[in-house]
């Protein structure tokens, strides 16, 4: 009886696997791009399935102004921080790159924009395409430089083990962001805006709901929703630690910014917390610049007492938990 012919494996294959460029995404179950013979998410699929998976709790940690750059992902609508890369970095850029400034958001949910003068905007609030958002800015910003000037850079899978942006960026500069009241950044000279532009802008201006910077106390901004307004604080303490002080805090009758004021929960962003208090509508941003400072030295002085929690004080970091709502 004549033998049955071996069942090619994948490994008996021929191979003709690509070693250098970029691998296209396929289905996981079609042959890997690779030319390695065996199906993709057996081969370099694994690899983009692991970059996807491996969360950063603290994609910002290391980064001047951490809690701001939480807040501008997640709470403020329309802002810029101007950018300072690190020495080497814009070695290699197509043309010379006159500044670098992060943005809220950008047109279309841009990664980035390289405009005429080969200045770049980067988009913060942008799809993440990994579990590390610091990488994913980090390969936007580094894609930008090789961009074109005048155009838009495209959304792409994040590069696996690609650079962050704690080794793009100076970490030396100090992180100050500009809140603005309209998306106006978007465009060189917005005042000569027309047609379908100037619509457009009006449009994401109409949607941004007003929102300030405290002065008086870091990372906390004053927000005017619809109904009352907001005032949300981004806070670096950790977090077990910074909800018994703020259960010590309400149990005494001392979390409010004043009367008519009421500390509402927290989120929780990017591993940092951010206490929210609900505000009289007729409560501005300078109204708050006070009642924040005076809080911030009752919340400093109870974070150094170690006492356990009392029985209304467990009471008030349960309520406070449950009205805990996870943003990422």
């Amino acid at each position: 009886m004549a033998k049955k012919a071996a069942k090619k494996s994948p490994q008996n294959r021929p191979s003709t696997a690509v070693t250098s460029g970029e691998i296209p995404v396929v289905g996981a179950r079609e042959d890997c791009p690779c030319g390695s013979g065996r199906r993709y998410k057996a081969c370099h699929g694994r690899e983009a399935a692991h970059a996807v998976q491996e969360l950063v709790h603290r994609p910002f940690e290391g980064l001047p102004g951490e809690a701001d750059w939480v807040a501008l992902r997640e709470l403020v609508p329309a802002a810029t921080v101007p950018l300072t890369l690190a020495g080497g970095v814009a070695e290699g850029a197509t043309g010379p790159v006159p500044s670098v400034t992060l943005a809220t958001v950008l047109p279309l949910a841009w990664p980035a924009l390289r405009r005429p003068d080969g200045s770049i905007l980067l988009g913060l609030q942008t799809q993440s395409a990994s579990g590390d958002l610091s990488r994913d800015l980090a390969d936007a910003l580094e894609l930008a430089l090789t961009t074109e000037p005048g155009s838009p850079v495209p959304a792409r899978r994040t590069v696996p083990g690609g650079r962050r942006l704690q080794e793009l960026l100076d970490l030396e500069t100090e992180f100050v962001p500009a809140v603005h009241s309209g998306f106006e950044f978007w465009l060189e000279d917005a005042e000569t805006a027309t047609g379908d532009v100037a619509a457009s802008l009006e449009r994401a201006n109409a949607s941004a709901i007003p929102t300030e910077k405290l002065s008086s106390v870091p990372s906390s901004y004053w927000c005017a929703a619809p109904d009352k307004n907001h005032l949300r604080w981004v806070m670096t303490v950790p977090e077990e630690q910074l909800l018994d002080a703020l259960a010590k805090l309400t149990a005494a009758e001392q979390s409010s910014l004043g009367a008519d004021t009421r500390l509402v929960g927290s989120f929780r962003a990017h591993g940092l917390t951010v206490p929210v208090w609900d505000l009289p509508q007729s409560m501005t941003a300078a109204d708050c610049e006070a009642p924040a400072a005076e809080f911030a030295e009752r919340l400093a002085a109870t974070l150094k007492d170690e006492t356990p929690l009392t029985a209304d004080e467990r009471r008030a970091r349960a309520h406070l938990v449950s009205r805990q709502v996870t943003l990422n």
